[in-house]
């Protein structure tokens, strides 16, 4: 079962409040999607923390219900 691109981003921001999340379905399947999350909860994390992070909120549906998820995330300017 494919995961809607609106329950990625309501996950993410249930863990990460202030989160800024921008997601992309690549293939228009909803099963291959990009997501763009920016956070001051990553702050001070590496890049490995601050992806385990965002999968963590995602509770286990990757690989499952979320086949694919190319991440990028970063801090905002200013934190």
């Amino acid at each position: 079962m494919a995961m809607d691109a609106s329950e990625i981003e309501r996950l993410i921001k249930e863990t990460l409040p202030d989160a800024e999340v921008t997601i992309t379905d690549l293939r228009g399947d909803g099963d291959h999607y990009a997501a763009h999350v920016t956070s001051s909860v990553f702050k001070g994390k590496t890049r490995v923390q601050q992806h385990q992070m965002v999968y963590k909120a995602l509770r286990g549906n990757m690989g499952d219900a979320l086949h694919a998820l190319a991440l990028q995330t970063e801090v905002p300017e200013g934190a």
